[in-house]
């Protein structure tokens, strides 16, 4: 057992933080674009003529499971998992991976969800106002800004440890 935690070990550590920025930032976006989805069809129940400003808002909180998605992919090509053998990866690389997973992880979960909240509040102006359409995707995009800031942070960590020699 200790022979194989030795050598798979930062193998491990490495596909459980692309696993974790998949799944946490995924997560936030099911449950953000289903919030704004729901609202949405009870907007469109009502007036299927606002299908397309409905669709943008209940779009925006899924951003989160695709920025996780981007960041697993990059790891998973640094570890050689995709396009290598994946059995080079020492204990602190594997160590560092999750590390650098956990900001996608946590922000996108969370960012996705009160993305999602706001979304429902901004169908809820369009479906009373529609000319706020404008105001209303301003304030769901600035919840975006904090999923970027995570995005970034987790890529470029992700990108610097593949450079790493250790």
């Amino acid at each position: 057992m200790f022979n194989f935690f030795t050598e798979y070990g930062g193998l491990i550590f490495a596909l459980l933080g692309a696993a974790l920025a998949t799944a946490f930032a995924g997560i936030g976006s099911i449950k953000g674009v289903g919030m704004a989805s729901q609202a949405g069809m009870g907007v469109l129940s009502e007036d299927s003529s606002k299908f397309g400003k409905m669709l943008v808002l209940e779009l925006l909180p899924g951003t989160q499971g695709l920025y996780g998605v981007i960041v697993s992919f990059m790891m998973l090509m640094n570890i050689g998992v995709l396009g290598g053998s994946g059995d080079n990866v020492t204990l602190a690389q594997g160590l560092l991976y999750l590390v650098a997973s956990l900001p996608i992880a946590i922000g996108g979960m969370i960012s996705g969800i009160h993305q999602g909240k706001a979304a429902v509040a901004g169908i809820s102006l369009v479906a009373k106002k529609p000319n706020e359409f404008s105001k209303a995707m301003i304030s769901v995009t600035l919840v975006e800004i904090y999923a970027l800031l995570a995005f970034l942070v987790s890529l470029l960590s992700t990108i610097a440890i593949g450079g790493m020699t250790f």
